[in-house]
């Protein structure tokens, strides 16, 4: 007998940001309460397709003002060329597209990918977004996943026991421009193997399991550690790690309208309101609001007039934009303005959700931290960690680079000779002049002691090297010089930044063997060195002291 969505009951299980603890989406799950309607729905698309609108329904139902993620076969969009009739059923029940996730769901086996990819193109063209389901124990290519490019990653909880693989998928993601969520999580431990491998969103029974009602509220452990990949080198971390779902209406709504939903729905902190095409084209912040209809004669005033008239110019960043990028926007506004949520917008101009300045500055400051514990006391640059860790995200980008150690020709004794004030004061110096010479997207760490480590584009070394090794070093008026090693890595020609390392060993070594200031480079995957400074020594330099070009 053959099953009717109309029948089934639906289960709803939250979507929980790991950095914000807050709940980014609602899940929509079907629960038949006889039969194998799944099972149905995988061999019949169009069945597949009334599921998902019938999800959206019992979703609207509930009065969710979440985001909603529905779940549907990759099958049923090759067969069916898209899925207009949820299109139609989202903006009938007052939603709109971009408020729902599409969870593409294996199996992929047989699925024409041609029709599946125009498809998805499709979805993507009425609004919708899309994730890919299963990921990790499924039977989704991934070439083919990389075509779909989804806004989001939804990792099999397996994948746990193997955090490298998550790390991996991460390191995908930020290539894709996703996010990556961990579900089936169950317990505190596996839930501390995601953060810290990166995954930024998760779903399982440790926060909420599914239930017939939407829940407000989620059980989130505490962090232990910095977050993994939440706090980023560079730039800042992106907005995504901090996206909210926003409350939206139409810019038709009027003041009752929003008074209605913000009295209803007190974790809202403010309303967007949006043109039909979801562009945001007025922010209503909660309290300024409430206070306005509040007066002697506010409601009698305002109730039945348009909410735009009360509200204020939106703030909006992009999707791609940085936490730091953020803070400039709500910098320049009006000082009253500065707990108002910033609109994230995708590049057609659509809400995609909103930002609080307290997560960002919550995030910020613990980076920070993580940043300074991690800088050498001396010198304040960052350690080995950060450097490799940019390394390994060169390697994963497909980049060449160049990575250096550069280090002070018989620092021994130059503490020694002129004390270890002057020895200090030495690698300070050394350390700014890095810094000083660092262009582009050079990286200078100080990996401690008088050694140093450089990453940078091949063709940023030229000048930097020129400018550390022709200054004419001192220390305790002695003369010194300093000793550089290059190895050039192209795409392919290491794996990690460990390989890297061990590239560079030898070079280093080939280094220290030459007078004067030295520079040897090579290449990894090649045998031998270009020696581009330095003379070698003769058996009459041995033992020279310091400053003179050999090296004792």
């Amino acid at each position: 007998m053959r099953s009717s969505p109309d029948t089934l009951r639906f289960a709803f299980q939250p979507v929980v940001n790991l950095t914000t603890g807050g709940i980014a989406a609602l899940e929509v799950l079907a629960r038949p309460e006889a039969g194998d309607v799944l099972a149905e729905a995988r061999r019949d698309p169009e069945l597949d397709a009334r599921l998902a609108v019938s999800a959206v329904r019992a979703a609207v139902r509930t009065k969710a003002l979440l985001p909603l993620h529905v779940n549907v076969f990759a099958g049923t969009l090759a067969d069916l060329g898209g899925l207009r009739l949820l299109h139609d059923a989202v903006r009938a029940v007052g939603r709109l597209p971009w408020e729902v996730t599409v969870d593409i769901c294996p199996p992929y086996t047989h699925v024409p990918q041609r029709a599946f990819l125009d498809a998805v193109a499709g979805l993507r063209g009425e609004g919708f977004r899309v994730s890919a389901d299963g990921v990790g124990d499924g039977d989704l290519p991934l070439r083919l996943l990389a075509d779909i490019a989804p806004d989001l990653l939804k990792l099999d909880a397996s994948l746990l026991a193997r955090p490298a693989a998550v790390r991996a998928m991460r390191t995908l993601a930020d290539g894709l421009g996703a996010l990556l969520c961990v579900e089936g999580v169950e317990t505190e431990t596996q839930c501390a193997t995601a953060v810290s491998a990166g995954a930024q969103l998760a779903q399982g029974e440790l926060f909420a399991p599914p239930a017939r009602l939407p829940v407000t509220d989620v059980y989130v452990p505490p962090r232990s550690d910095g977050g993994g990949g939440a706090a980023a080198v560079g730039p800042g971390p992106s907005v995504r790690e901090f996206l909210r779902p926003a409350a939206l209406l139409p810019a038709t709504a009027s003041a009752g309208q929003v008074r209605a939903l913000l009295t209803g729905s007190p974790e809202v902190s403010g309303v967007l309101l949006v043109d039909r095409a979801g562009v945001p084209v007025r922010s209503v912040h909660r309290s300024r609001f409430l206070l306005s209809m509040s007066g002697r004669y506010g409601h009698a005033l305002y109730a039945d007039r348009p909410a735009v008239k009360l509200g204020d110019p939106p703030r909006t960043v992009g999707i791609g934009a940085t936490a730091w990028e953020v803070l400039d926007v709500v910098a320049v506004g009006e000082r009253d303005r500065a707990s108002d949520d910033v609109a994230v917008v995708d590049e057609y101009g659509r809400c995609l959700g909103v930002v609080r300045l307290a997560d960002l500055l919550r995030a910020l400051a613990d980076s920070r931290v993580e940043e300074a514990a991690g800088l050498n006391p001396l010198t304040r640059l960052p350690g080995s960690d950060a450097i490799t860790a940019e390394v390994d995200r060169w390697l994963a980008d497909g980049r060449a680079f160049a990575l250096s150690w550069l280090d002070i020709d018989h620092f021994k004794q130059v503490n020694d000779g002129a004390g270890f004030a002057a020895g200090d004061e030495l690698i300070r110096s050394v350390g700014r002049a890095l810094q000083a010479a660092a262009s582009g997207t050079v990286r200078v760490g100080h990996i401690g002691g008088d050694d140093f480590l450089v990453l940078a584009d091949p063709g940023e070394l030229d000048a930097l090297a020129a400018y550390v090794l022709d200054t004419p070093w001192q220390a305790g008026g002695r003369p010194v010089t300093l000793s550089l090693a290059t190895v050039v890595c192209a795409p392919g020609s290491v794996t990690d930044h460990r390989a890297a390392a061990a590239a560079l060993a030898p070079l280093k070594k080939a280094a220290k063997s030459l007078g004067g200031a030295s520079w040897v480079l090579g290449r990894a995957g090649l045998t031998g060195h270009e020696v581009r400074r330095g003379v070698a020594p003769t058996a009459s330099r041995a033992g020279c002291a310091v400053g003179e070009p050999g090296r004792g």
